[in-house]
């Protein structure tokens, strides 16, 4: 009586199965075969079932970053840096490091791969995670600087005029 929804292609029915290696080739535009060499290498390694690699929804994130890295020039290499120090040093997996509510962000200006650890405080992973750079926000300067403006004038600033007046 009723007609069930059919899922749509590429995408699995319930969140919890995961995705096929099919479907993760088509989502994140790479071959088969990259993906079972990245499981291969342990860039990202999915579930087992049987011979069928499983990739939960925060894996496919990874495998598409790490894709569009690839794509952009960066070496496997500087990508497994990356995730080795986000997961030794910060305890966090790619997929956090780029979601929208993360405490911590990923960066990147071409050539380099930055962590962005707080709003003043950035890590290039690539040169040494250990040295961490610093910003200063001109934005920041120019209100600090308004805002001093603002405040009452200083006592120099207002000695002068009622000297000026006792001398008379």
């Amino acid at each position: 009586m009723f007609k069930g929804r059919k899922s749509r292609p590429g995408v699995p029915a319930a969140a919890g199965e995961g995705f096929n290696s099919s479907e993760v080739a088509r989502i994140c535009s790479v071959s088969l075969r990259q993906l079972q060499w990245w499981d291969e290498r342990n860039v990202v390694s999915p579930r087992q079932d049987g011979h069928k690699r499983i990739y939960m929804r925060e894996e496919v994130v990874e495998i598409s970053v790490i894709a569009e890295l690839r794509r952009k020039g960066f070496s496997l290499q500087k990508i497994r840096r990356v995730l080795r120090f986000l997961q030794k040093d910060m305890g966090k997996r790619l997929s956090e490091a780029i979601a929208s509510t993360a405490e911590v962000h990923l960066l990147t200006d071409g050539k380099s791969i930055y962590l962005e650890e707080t709003p003043n405080r950035i890590i290039d992973l690539l040169k040494n995670a250990k040295q961490p750079m610093f910003l200063v926000c001109v934005t920041d300067q120019v209100k600090r600087l308004a805002a001093a403006a603002e405040r009452k004038p200083a006592k120099s600033e207002t000695a002068g005029p009622a000297r000026k007046a006792r001398a008379v």
